[in-house]
């Protein structure tokens, strides 16, 4: 069922569906740790990818495909400099907002995520995609 994410009749509808599913998308991007630790990094400004290679500890080909696939889902940017390239966030204001509300959530759930089966950290995501 179609719903109107503006609060427009006819204007901004959407098939749930279709919505629920990016959104989903969205979470997977953010959903594996490297990644996440990127986006908390460029919430401080922009960097080199060396600069994040020395703070995450990975090689630099690990570092450039997460970038990449953050840059592929919308989220980061970069731009050359010399010859090297500098990444930052495209949307920071609404990154830094999630990451405050994945807190919060946190906050209120007692971090109970983390004991969880299948997606804490005993767990993984292959149970439930194993699935039909």
């Amino acid at each position: 069922m179609p719903i109107d994410v503006t609060g427009v009749v006819g204007r901004g509808v959407v098939d749930e569906s279709a919505a629920l599913s990016a959104a989903a998308c969205l979470f997977r991007s953010l959903g594996e740790p490297a990644r996440l630790t990127i986006v908390r990094h460029l919430t401080l400004g922009e960097h080199r990818v060396v600069d994040l290679v020395a703070h995450l500890g990975l090689a630099q080909s690990t570092v450039s495909a997460h970038l990449a696939c953050l840059r592929d889902c919308g989220l980061v940017e970069s731009r050359p400099v010399g010859r090297a390239s500098v990444f930052s966030l495209c949307h920071d204001d609404a990154v830094l907002g999630v990451l405050a509300a994945a807190e919060r959530l946190l906050a209120a759930t007692g971090d109970a995520v983390v004991l969880c089966p299948v997606y804490g950290n005993q767990g993984g995501p292959s149970r439930i995609e194993e699935q039909p």
